[in-house]
C-alpha cells in the first residue's frame, strides 16, 4: 500500500462496498445489500472499516462489537492487493477499535472451503475453534 489510509465508511461509500465483495469477497450473506449495510453503518458507524490504496478501494473489514462479544465480518482485500500487508492493517485496525471499546476477544466468520482466508486469518494469530458450529435461521 503506497498512497494508503484505513478509514471508517460513510454512507456514501455503500455502493462502491457492494461492487467491491463482488470482486474481493467470497461467498455472500442475505445482509449483503444497501438495506443491510446501511443499516449497520447508521447502526454503528466505525464499524465498516476501508483500505484505500490512492482513491481505489483495496480492502474492507466489518468489527461488529454489541458490547459483549467482537465479531469480523468481510475481510475482504483486492486480489491485486493480496499479500501487501492491506488485510494485516485492516486486521489491526479492527482490534484497536475493539480494545478501545472494551472488547477482550475477537472472533472471525470465515467460509470452511476458503483456504485461502484460514491462512491469513491463522497468520494473524486466529485459530478455529472446532468444537463450535454456527446454526442459523433466516428471520423474513
Amino acid at each position: 500500500m503506497n498512497d494508503s489510509r484505513i478509514r471508517a465508511a460513510g454512507p456514501e461509500d455503500l455502493d462502491a462496498v457492494l461492487a467491491f465483495w463482488k470482486t474481493a469477497a467470497e461467498g455472500t450473506s442475505i445482509s449483503d445489500d444497501r438495506p443491510g449495510v446501511e443499516r449497520l453503518v447508521t447502526r454503528d458507524p466505525g464499524a465498516l472499516i476501508l483500505a484505500e490504496d490512492g482513491d481505489e478501494l483495496v480492502g474492507t473489514v466489518i468489527a461488529g462489537f454489541d458490547g459483549w462479544r467482537c465479531h469480523l465480518y468481510r475481510l475482504a482485500v483486492h486480489p491485486y492487493h493480496r499479500r501487501q500487508g492491506v488485510g494485516r492493517a485492516l486486521l489491526a485496525a479492527a482490534e484497536n477499535r475493539f480494545v478501545a471499546l472494551g472488547g477482550r476477544r475477537a472472533d472471525a466468520m470465515v467460509l470452511v472451503r476458503n483456504e485461502t482466508a484460514q491462512h491469513a486469518w491463522r497468520a494473524a494469530g486466529y485459530a478455529a475453534e472446532e468444537q463450535w458450529r454456527r446454526w442459523v435461521k433466516p428471520l423474513a
